[in-house]
Order: C-alpha cells, then structure tokens, then sequence
C-alpha cells in the first residue's frame, strides 16, 4: 500500500465481538483479532508501510461494493488485469462457526491475495510456520485457504487460478474440513435474526438501515456495550495531533445510543439497549458512593487501560499513534447524569428494583459533587464548571426520582435537582441569555441543542433562541456546525453529531429545517452509509475516527422525530 486510503474508502465487516476494515481496493488494514481493543494484527490504516495489510494483488480497480441485505458482510466488485474479481467478505457470525476473517474469491480471473501481517501493532515481526495445510500467524492465528499457501519472507500468499473460485480464512484456528459457503449462509440467517428486533420502513430507509447496521457491528455481544469506534488514531485534523483510541465503550455515549434506538425499536430496548443497564451495573459493582465512576471502560467491563504511544507513522502522517485513552482518569460528571436518564428513559420501576444498589450511588454521588468542576463533555484537560454536566445533573435526577420506590428519596433528588436548576439560572447565562459552556463565560457549545431533548426545558424558551441564534453566528459554517473547544485553533472539522443534534432541536419547531441539515450530514456518509466523527466542508473529506456510533445514534435520533 502506498499511501492510506481516504476515509469514504473504508467499510468494516464484523462478528460483534470484534471488526476488520476493508478498503474499496479490497484490502484488509485494520484488523484486531479477538476483540476491538485487542492489540492489531493488521495497521495499515495507520502506517502503510509497516502496519500490515491483506491485498489483492496487481492493479486493481474498484467497480462497485455493498452489503448484504441487512448484514455485515461486504461484497466488493474489482476489475483486474485478468478480468472481473468479487471478493466476499465477512467474519463468520453465528453458533459452531469458526472466528475470524473470511475472504471468499468469485469469478473467472483469478486472483492473488498477499497477507503481510503485523502483529502486536507491528511492535514485532511475525512468527510464520506450517501447520499442515495452514500457516500458523504469531502463534495465535492460522491462515488456511483453498489453495496452497506460499510463504515468503513475511507474506503468505495465496494464488486462486482463473476459471476457479477459492477462499481464505484468517481464523484462531486452522481448518481442516472447511465449508465457507456454508459458513456465509450461516452468518446471513444469524444477521437477519438481528436485524429483524430493529426496523423502519419509513422515509430515510436507507440512512436507517445503514446506521442500525453500523451500531450492530460496533456492538460487543457478550457484554452488550457499544465502542464508540473501530479504529484508533483516525486524526480530527490532517496531520496534527488530535488522534485517539475510540475502541471502547463511553458510558455517556452508549446512554445516547440506545435512548435513540428505543425510540425506533418496538421493544423499546432491543438487542442494543437490552444490556445497557447490566453493563452500567457490572462495571459499577464494587465501587464506594464516593469513588470517581471513570467515563468508559473496556468492552468486557474493566478500566481502559492509559495511553500508550506506538513508533507508528500514523495516517497521513497524523501522530501519535495512540493506543488507550487518557480519559479513563478524568471526572466527567455529565457521564453520571446521562446513566440515570438513560436507566429511566429505558426501564420501569419493576425492571429497575434489582439494580437500585448501583443507581442509589451514582445519584447519591451527584448530589454531593453537582458543585464540583470537571473536564466535560468533550474531556478536556482544564477541569470547570461545564453547564451540560450540570443539566445532565438535573434531569438524571428529576427522571430517575420519578421511579424511585421511596418518597423520600425521591424528593431529595428532586430537591438536589432543583438547587441545579437555581444554578445554572444564576451562573449559566452569558450576556446575550444564551446557555454558556463554561459557567461564567460567554462561549456557547453545540450540546446545549440537546438540553431539550433532555427534557431540561422547552425548544421555544428564551434561552434556548438565544443559544441556537449565537450557534448559527459563531459556530455554523456551509450548515455545519462546530463544538467549543477550549484548544483553540485546532483546526478540526465540523462535528457531525453536533449538527445532527441542532437537526434534533428543529425538529420541533421548524422541521424542514431539521431535514435540510440532516440531508447535509448524509451527504457526508460513504457509499456504505458510514459516518465518520467530523468533516471538512471545504474539501469534503471526512475526520476523525470511523465509523462513529455517536453520529450514527445522533442520526436515528433525528429521524425518529421526524417520522
């Protein structure tokens, strides 16, 4: 590979325990095998050279690609020197499967794919020896294939003749009788089980079909925690410094996606918001009322780990390479109030009973710490006094007390929450009576367009006019909107759950409105329905890390309001 792909390049196939990312040219480069945040065996997609990658050999043309049906698996058209080539890929999904990632080779022409592996984030070099008709990868993977397998050097290389179609799996175990068509019509049957719990048939279709199926990919099943991306070190600005480890699972941000799925799904929770509050509560256990609840954590419930920096060239010359996320020790207080909200949004008083024992805390340490600064919704480094984390504060508490067994508590949370409520009025202001991001101060964030949402106040109160006036004033370019960092002049692009989250503002007062500006949001999605976290509106290119289950979730959120 010569350079990386653009980000409108990239797909991922996925097994809901971990993803590979696959280019429009077919190569595979990013793959972690075991699960999302386990170390890559494959990181091309942040330094081509020596990251590794699985190619097609030669020239290559892409013709044309697409999921199937409702499914994580990508079939992609390629024209070569020989003639049209079909790669299927997917990474088999269902019970008494193999795991891994399979690469099924269609048509005439032949074809040769080169596997040049990188293990452990090429921190070392691999380990290839036979294993009977298999190559053994770095110990823990094997490489087996239709054809024979030839190593050289450190590439294996598998040749499938023309007139002949062949396959290869990548898999944590090497296959002696294989079946891979059979595998496929396997993992097809198990994606339809999935995706029947969440549908939609009404307008914007399309754009929901590709956002639930991005969330689903981005899903670890065995916990039921959503990452917030695949990939890490996906830089927000083109060769600077804002590059991080999105592989985990934010606790703020998995409350955001499954109040937008249940306003989609029949069963209000679904397979994406069943296992919401269980996650929230096995992380949780163990922890005193007073000690700092982390803002994410892996995807099996254990702390993130810190960050690391890798000797990585990073994409497009972007660095760090980053692995981990400092944010694990920060004290993002928006975090609590969006677990209450959510836990409220998403269960009765009957299903909430067994884990009042973790909720009790979360709450009882809001209302001793509302007062306190913190890093905010966008973790910054700076701890203040943000204003979303306090109005989280207040309508966790407000709509949790609502389901609260005891009467007393109940209006202790209320009271708790009303004492926010003179705060932000006293504090929260800027000279203009818009909602400020900084207590005290006059900038204004986008997240504020989520305060009605929220349930924190109507769209048509004063202050929220105020807001969205000096949003559109200072914050909106080409119908983009961009957050409030503290880190000025970072050059980042505009943040598309942000402008998803103006969209949802609209959507009850002016909705045509709101649809002109989430029409401007997709048109920033790949030919896939991807969405990456940011975009340039100038170049068109996206930034940030891909795909982002936060912009997804924002985008069903809008459309939900507007069906």
């Amino acid at each position: 590979m010569t350079q990386e792909p653009s980000l409108r390049d990239l797909g991922i196939v996925g097994d809901r325990r971990t993803a590979a990312v696959v280019t429009r040219a077919g190569s595979v480069v990013w793959y972690c095998p075991g699960q999302f945040d386990a170390p890559s065996l494959l990181a091309g997609l942040v330094d081509p050279a020596r990251g590794g990658e699985w190619r097609l050999e030669g020239d290559v043309t892409p013709l044309r690609r697409a999921y199937l049906g409702d499914s994580g698996v990508l079939e992609t058209h390629l024209d070569t020197a020989g003639g049209e080539v079909t790669l299927v890929d997917f990474m088999p999904y269902g019970p008494e499967l193999p795991r891994g990632v399979c690469r099924l080779v269609r048509g005439t022409a032949g074809a040769t794919l080169v596997l040049t592996p990188a293990p452990d984030y090429a921190r070392r070099p691999p380990l290839l020896t036979r294993d009977g008709n298999a190559v053994r990868v770095d110990g823990n993977c094997w490489l087996s294939a239709s054809h024979p397998l030839h190593v050289e050097g450190d590439t294996v290389r598998l040749s499938v003749p023309p007139g002949e179609s062949g396959w290869a799996l990548l898999g944590e175990r090497p296959q002696g009788t294989a079946n891979p068509e059979g595998w496929l019509d396997a993992t097809l049957t198990a994606w339809r089980g999935v995706a029947a719990e969440t549908t939609h048939s009404g307008p914007y279709a399309g754009a929901v079909r590709d956002s639930l199926r991005a969330l689903r990919l981005l899903t670890f099943e065995e916990s039921g925690s959503v990452i917030s991306a695949a990939t890490t070190s996906l830089p927000e600005v083109i060769g600077g410094t804002r590059n991080y480890d999105y592989r985990y699972v934010w606790f703020r941000d998995s409350g955001m996606i499954v109040r937008a799925l249940s306003r989609l799904s029949p069963d209000r929770k679904g397979t994406l918001g069943h296992g919401f509050l269980d996650f929230v509560c096995r992380y949780a256990s163990g922890r005193d009322g007073d000690q700092v609840l982390p803002p994410l954590a892996t995807v099996c419930g254990e702390d993130a780990p810190p960050v690391e920096e890798l000797p990585l060239a990073g994409y497009r010359g972007s660095r760090p390479v980053r692995i981990g996320n400092a944010a694990v020790s920060q004290v993002q207080l928006d975090v609590y109030g969006n677990i209450l909200l959510a836990s409220a949004a998403l269960y009765d008083r009957a299903e909430l009973e067994e884990h009042w024992p973790t909720l009790e805390p979360v709450a009882e340490y809001l209302c001793g710490h509302w007062q306190d600064p913190d890093n905010g919704i966008w973790e910054e480094e700076e701890t203040l006094p943000y204003l979303s984390s306090k109005v989280l504060g207040a309508v966790g508490l407000e709509r949790l007390a609502d389901l609260h067994p005891d009467p007393a508590t109940a209006q202790r949370w209320r009271s708790v929450a009303g004492d926010i409520r003179a705060w932000v009025s006293a504090h929260g202001l800027t000279s203009e009576g818009a909602f400020a991001a900084v207590a005290g101060e006059e900038e204004v964030d986008v997240v504020a367009a989520l305060y009605p949402a929220w349930g924190y106040c109507a769209p048509g109160a004063p202050e929220m006019r105020a807001t969205l006036r000096v949003l559109e004033r200072d914050h909106c370019r080409e119908g983009l909107y961009w957050r409030a960092l503290r880190e000025k002049g970072t050059g980042e692009g505009a943040f598309l759950a942000g402008t998803l989250w103006v969209a949802l503002y609209w959507t009850a007062l002016d909705p045509e409105r709101a649809r002109r500006i989430l029409e401007t949001v997709l048109g920033y999605t790949n030919d896939l329905g991807l969405i990456a976290e940011e975009a340039d509106p100038t170049s068109g290119t996206p930034l940030g890390n891909f795909p982002q289950t936060f912009v997804h979730a924002a985008l069903l959120g809008v459309i939900a309001e507007l069906t």
